[in-house]
């Protein structure tokens, strides 16, 4: 929900920007950082409230805590001193993602991984991006769009490696343009926490 919320930012900044080109021009934008946060945390509370609504409107029983599979049939759930034992006949775990640390790797407020991207705690000049896959990209759109000058690292032989290489050329062709530097068949094998960056 934050991600989409901020690439929704950042398509609004892109149509305003390419609007030019059809003699209609915008001042270069004006980012307040803790308005666009603000507003992004109050996209997530409304939509998150929205789903616990719809959850008691269908009646569906949200259980918090943690989950332990107690036999093919039963889960436990502890919350605290309270544990709840839940019967089920099939069950679909959808624990989310989390994101992965990288060893070696300083620790430095200035390297956060997607969860801290999105908490737009300062808007850098400049941005790596490690990852060229969807979530890498998502973070480089939108802090581009807020102005950071982005290069962007993959591993593989091409962005996001997984697509289909026809779907991800137009986006590569759009996006080498407006980036610094787009890094494939590229490793990080070192990273230096400095005074100046």
């Amino acid at each position: 929900i934050p991600s989409k919320a901020l690439l929704h930012v950042a398509a609004v900044a892109d149509e305003a920007q390419a609007l030019a080109a059809h003699g209609i021009r915008f001042g270069a934008p004006q980012i307040d950082v803790d308005a666009l946060r603000g507003w992004k945390s109050q996209v997530v509370g409304k939509l998150t409230n929205g789903l616990a609504g719809m959850a008691k409107a269908r009646k569906v029983n949200v259980v918090h805590g943690v989950g332990t599979f107690t036999d093919a049939h039963h889960i436990s759930v502890t919350r605290g001193a309270d544990v709840k034992r839940i019967r089920f006949t099939q069950a679909i775990i959808a624990a989310g993602s989390q994101a992965a640390k990288i060893p070696g790797f300083p620790e430095d407020p200035r390297i956060v991984d997607s969860t801290g991207a999105l908490e737009l705690r300062i808007l850098p000049k400049r941005m790596l991006v490690i990852g060229g896959g969807i979530i890498g990209l998502e973070m480089a759109c939108v802090y581009d769009a807020l102005g950071a000058k982005v290069s962007v690292v993959e591993f593989a032989d091409g962005l996001i490696p997984a697509a289909d290489r026809d779907i991800v050329k137009p986006l590569q062709k759009r996006i080498e343009k407006r980036y610094e530097a787009i890094m494939l068949k590229t490793k990080v094998t070192k990273l230096e926490a400095r005074a100046n960056g």
